[in-house]
């Protein structure tokens, strides 16, 4: 609960935790970045940490010649994101057999794997780049994929394009909106809206499917 307060705390103050790291890190900043990104989309154990709102934030910090380098930021966390999903296809692949035995695994939560599975059902192989912009699934997609046998050639092409698509968007957009006064002045307010945003599919999805659960169980 206090690693939770304390991750809920950063994402709502991440503009103050940016700044201070950015002059704590220095260069490494880029390196530590690398690592958050890979890290979410990499192993099905990481998947509160921050993605979406991450990227939009560093985007806003590198307006302005002594802000983040944008270029840099764009190369090194689409690799990253590309090398995470990756390494999580490979994960799933290896315990897929585990899973579909009936044995538990005690660090996988079974919910995520169902949500994820029912996001494959309804949109098949786009679910790797869809998800890419839904938080949760986004760590569980790639493992899924690898837990079903989805071919590794198929999976990569719709890894690589979710995986630019998904950076290049969000940093760009804080990058371009990051100098607006009105952002600047409530830049809180907007990552509480990022982060709002991207999880408003799962609740339409839950209340889609407590719809069809309660209709079910009528008829």
């Amino acid at each position: 609960m206090d690693l939770l307060r304390q991750i809920l705390d950063y994402v709502l103050h991440l503009q103050g935790h940016l700044e201070g790291m950015i002059q704590d890190f220095g260069p490494w900043i880029y390196a530590l970045m690398f690592l958050v990104i890979f890290c979410e989309t990499g192993l099905v154990v990481t998947p509160f940490l921050p993605g979406d709102s991450l990227l939009f934030a560093l985007g806003a910090f590198s307006v302005g010649a002594n802000g983040l380098n944008l270029g840099i930021l764009i190369a090194s966390l689409t690799v990253a994101a590309i090398l995470g999903d990756s390494v999580n296809y490979w994960i799933g692949s290896l315990l897929g057999p585990r899973i579909f035995r009936g044995e538990r695994i005690r660090f996988l939560n079974a919910k995520h794997l169902e949500r994820t599975h029912e996001f494959y059902e309804r949109y098949g192989g786009k679910t790797i780049i869809l998800a890419r912009f839904v938080p949760i699934v986004r760590t569980f997609a790639p493992f899924v994929a690898g837990m079903g046998k989805m071919t590794y050639r198929r999976f990569m092409a719709f890894n690589v394009i979710g995986g630019i698509v998904w950076i290049m968007s969000l940093l760009l957009a804080g990058w371009f909106f990051g100098s607006h006064p009105w952002v600047k002045g409530n830049f809180e307010k907007v990552i509480l809206g990022i982060i709002i945003v991207s999880i408003l599919p799962g609740v339409f999805e839950f209340v889609r499917e407590r719809r069809r659960l309660k209709r079910a169980a009528q008829s």
